[in-house]
């Protein structure tokens, strides 16, 4: 079978230290219900400055600067043992600054909602014109036009008719709202879309930087991300992907928005290998940006426990998914597992159905995988608000199973979860860290012979939408490309083959035939 393959990955992150204060979820809920709460007063002294996001071990590993093992040999807790020299350009991606991503905000918003002070989007503009990554962009023209007096923004926000943007706790623009009363389109919603936009097609350029996949040869696009736009009348009815094509002047291609939780990448990566692999795409990218809301979201823990606020990251990535090229990894579309609505939600059943079940099916077992990527969220961000090690939780479950399966003995499974696990990395973004930030590092390291087999897994809660109490669950698995098939070839004599005995066989009927 001539399976598709992984051709690139990309990986943006954006420091965002004033939307933590003033947009994440858990700071603006502690605003309206307790304005004087000792969390918001200690809050300011916990973030960090640019260079300390830039230097933190999983950020690099996240970028791709260091391998998500090396994190196991750099002392706990990475945020004391920063990497020296650090570099905010990574071999995926790029670490970018709050006051740029501002100005990526203004560059692509279509329907003039983004107002910047004057001197600040100047600024933006100038330094944003020497980044390699989008200095191409047609789009960065809007930073040439516009301009806000200060006077202008604050009256704005003062009159709750727009989402106000601080840098370094100064006002230097807003979000409008793009209806009077339209709760969809309020300054709120569009400030958040509108990050979701920016930091994706942030990632998208990044793609086509570091690959050299060129904007005109993408087909399609899969945007698959936890925002939703629309208006009162259809609240998600997109397009998100199409708006960021657009912006990277991705001018054949196409595309749709998937959701569902954190499932919502491993949904979209399935499927934009079978669009590949039916010859109806041949370059699919599928990439999401960050989620604004969940910026700080455990605050109140770190700083409880005298952390740095670790959530203040918005994530960011784009995969391109093209047509068998003998070389690139391949993505085995015959071991897709899915969590079945009669799976059951036991910790047991999810795994049984996403792991073992569609290994079954293609004759593999689970020590036949040598990695395997579900759910990397960092654990320095989790544990100390009692969510435990995410990954680790899930390798143990996973090296438990392969006990049950016969595939290991139990007097294995510490050198198991070792073997088939690494450090989680990835910013707490929901869909984010869903198995999908491996694929960079994987991709590499399938090249390199250090891999041969790693299972990407996907989980989501869909109960969140309070809409059902199921939860979800998605996985493929990536493999060495064993060199591509000769399909036309082989159909050709496979043809001639059946034309050769059908001609014997008609041959043979028609003298018997005669003979009677």
């Amino acid at each position: 079978m001539n399976f598709p393959v992984i051709k690139g990955a990309s990986y943006g992150l954006i420091q965002a230290c004033d939307m933590v204060r003033y947009q994440g979820t858990t700071q603006t809920s502690e605003m309206r219900l307790n304005p004087a709460s000792e969390y918001l007063a200690q809050m300011p002294g916990h973030l960090r400055a640019f260079a300390d996001a830039v230097a933190y071990p999983p950020n690099q590993v996240y970028i791709g600067n260091l391998r998500p093992r090396a994190l196991r040999d750099i002392p706990s807790p990475w945020y004391n043992n920063p990497i020296p020299n650090a570099s905010a350009q990574g071999t995926y991606g790029a670490i970018l600054p709050q006051e740029d991503f501002l100005g990526l905000m203004k560059a692509v918003d279509k329907f003039d909602l983004v107002l910047l002070e004057e001197s600040f989007q100047n600024a933006a503009a100038e330094r944003l014109a020497a980044n390699a990554a989008v200095s191409g962009w047609k789009a960065l023209a809007a930073l040439q036009k516009g301009q806000a007096e200060a006077a202008q923004i604050e009256a704005l926000v003062q009159e709750h008719k727009a989402e106000p943007l601080y840098n370094g706790g100064k006002l230097v623009g807003c979000v409008k709202k793009a209806h009077d009363f339209d709760a969809a389109l309020s300054e709120h919603v569009m400030f958040e879309n509108l990050v979701a936009k920016a930091s994706a097609a942030f990632a998208l350029a990044l793609l086509l930087q570091k690959t050299g996949l060129a904007a005109e040869e993408v087909d399609y696009i899969i945007e698959c991300s936890e925002e939703a736009c629309g208006d009162m009348n259809q609240r998600g009815g997109g397009n998100f992907a199409k708006s960021i094509g657009e912006i990277c002047e991705c001018l054949n291609a196409t595309g749709s928005d998937m959701r569902s939780f954190c499932a919502g990448p491993a949904h979209a990566m399935v499927t934009a290998s079978a669009l590949v692999q039916a010859g109806i795409y041949k370059n699919v990218v599928v990439l999401a940006g960050g989620a604004s809301a969940k910026l700080g979201m455990n605050g109140k823990d770190h700083v409880k426990k005298g952390l740095p606020i670790l959530e203040d990251m918005l994530g960011a990535f784009a995969v391109h998914i093209g047509e068998n090229d003998g070389v690139s990894p391949i993505i085995r579309t015959d071991a897709v597992g899915r969590h079945r609505i009669g799976s059951g939600a036991s910790p047991q059943a999810v795994m049984q159905a996403i792991v073992a079940e569609p290994l079954n099916r293609v004759q593999l077992r689970i020590s036949d995988v040598d990695c395997f990527s579900a759910e990397m969220q960092n654990p320095e961000i989790t544990e100390p608000a009692g969510a435990g090690d995410v990954p680790l939780a899930n390798y143990k479950m996973i090296a438990a199973l392969g006990v049950m399966c016969k595939d290991f003995e139990k007097s294995e499974l510490a050198a198991v979860v070792d073997r088939i696990g690494m450090p989680g990395f990835a910013p707490t973004q929901g869909h984010i860290p869903s198995g999908v930030p491996f694929l960079g590092h994987c991709r590499d390291m399938i090249l390199e012979g250090a891999l041969n087999r790693v299972m990407i897994i996907g989980k989501g809660s869909l109960f969140l939408g309070r809409l059902t109490n199921l939860f979800d669950g998605v996985s493929f698995v990536v493999e060495r490309n064993p060199g591509k098939a000769d399909e036309p070839a082989q159909e050709a004599t496979s043809n001639e083959a059946v034309r050769s005995a059908m001609a014997e066989a008609f041959s043979s009927l028609a003298a018997s035939l005669r003979a009677q």
